[in-house]
């Protein structure tokens, strides 16, 4: 086996746990509200969004043509060539280390229940890259501002208006109904409206896994010819679905949290609004092809919720936070999509580049390890996620569990 082969190998591999971070990262965008409100269990709802994230990966490859055209310029657009400055080594080290940018990212904002955008993650890793590779040349702008900034920009802002909207008709129509007959009513309602999240999320955010690995072997030539003529390879498919499927069933606790308990003290009407307006604008945008942040629609839709119920409290501190995190997501992941790119870079020219690609693969080993040995310190799972919020520290790990742990070292003592 070449070291090529071996790289190529590994970079799918990597991408594949990219998709489980995915997964894991974003149920809450999905499951949140309906957590919540307790219209599903907790482990009822990640599972069920786990399965149609699945299910959803098969429906489309828009955005997968997006990511393989729109981000990154590593090939002539005519010829589909590689570009002369560009190997095929070089090309999977661009694409390896920008996967790297976001799967770190990705687990550093779970780590502290932040839920920013996996794939705001995904493409500042490969442009981050992309610029340490081959400059500004190595980035395929016009592709990057209509099919991402734009969308980002766009995206939260649409859904929190829909959401408002939503809820507050919601809310005037159902005026004369009974607090608890509307609020077991619409609990009902939560069921469909989070299921087709769920399944949106798959459509969209699977196929971002899907493009990288297509890139990926276009790039080594394994494959060639219109991704959307042609279609994408079974394999490819199937196993990007199975990966953000069981990641999504994992459950993203911690990011749950924050959407569920930390934003809004959320009510079943106001979640049915979030939900509805989350499933129109991430499918609506999926079918265009645009790579918008699931996350930030979903975010967007809660924040409308709470807006548009007369009397309800919105946490701006929260929310602000967050908004610092989409900010500078996109930058972060870049930075250390380039310096993983450097890292490997400077190694290979002193050894080989499988020894390069190697070591920046060991780092992520590494770092991933320790996050998540950090997360299980003060654990967040299915049985806390719906303990109050606590205003005065705006954690997202429950008080209790925060007194316990400290607690500990004086027991042992």
């Amino acid at each position: 086996m070449s070291a090529e082969t071996i790289i190529l190998v590994l970079l799918i591999a990597t991408a594949l746990a990219f998709d489980f971070t995915n997964g894991f990262h974003d149920t809450g965008n999905a499951m949140a509200t309906s957590i919540a409100t307790g219209a599903l269990k907790p482990k009822t709802a990640v599972l069920l969004a786990g399965v149609l994230n699945l299910v959803g990966a098969f429906l489309s490859v828009e955005v997968a043509v997006t990511v393989t055209t729109s981000v990154l310029k590593i090939q002539d657009g005519k010829t589909g060539h590689l570009l002369p400055t560009i190997t095929a080594s070089t090309g999977l080290t661009i694409i390896f280390a920008g996967l790297i940018g976001g799967i770190l990212w990705n687990l550093l904002t779970w780590l502290f229940g932040i839920p920013s955008s996996s794939s705001h993650a995904l493409f500042g890793g490969l442009i981050g890259s992309g610029l340490a590779a081959a400059g500004m040349a190595g980035v395929n702008w016009p592709g990057v501002i209509s099919k991402v900034l734009i969308p980002a920009v766009a995206s939260p802002f649409i859904a929190g208006l829909v959401a408002a909207a939503g809820t507050w008709l919601v809310y005037r129509i159902t005026r004369s109904v009974a607090k608890k007959r509307r609020e077991d009513g619409f609990r009902w309602g939560q069921i469909t409206t989070a299921s087709l999240v769920a399944l949106a999320h798959g459509t969209g955010d699977a196929q971002k896994t899907m493009g990288v690995i297509a890139l990926a072997l276009i790039t080594t030539g394994h494959l060639t010819g219109d991704v959307k003529k042609n279609g994408l390879p079974f394999w490819i498919i199937l196993s990007c679905a199975l990966a953000i499927g069981l990641g999504t069933y994992i459950g993203g606790w911690r990011v749950i949290r924050t959407l569920g308990k930390g934003l809004v003290e959320i009510e079943s009407p106001q979640g049915f609004a979030a939900e509805a307006s989350s499933a129109v604008v991430i499918l609506s945008s999926s079918a265009a092809g645009m790579a918008l942040s699931t996350t930030q629609v979903a975010t967007g839709s809660i924040l409308g919720s709470g807006v548009g119920k007369p009397g309800a409290t919105v946490r701006w501190r929260v929310a602000g936070r967050m908004a610092v995190a989409w900010l500078i997501t996109l930058p972060a992941a870049a930075l250390v999509g380039a310096i993983a790119f450097w890292i490997s870079h400077f190694v290979a020219g002193a050894t080989t580049q499988l020894v390069g690609d190697g070591l920046i693969f060991l780092i992520l080993v590494g770092l991933s390890g320790y996050m998540y040995w950090r997360a299980q310190q003060q654990k967040v799972d299915s049985s806390n996620v719906n303990a109050d919020w606590d205003d005065t520290t705006n954690s997202v790990v429950p008080a209790a569990v925060r007194e316990e742990r400290l607690e500990a070292p004086k027991a042992e003592v």
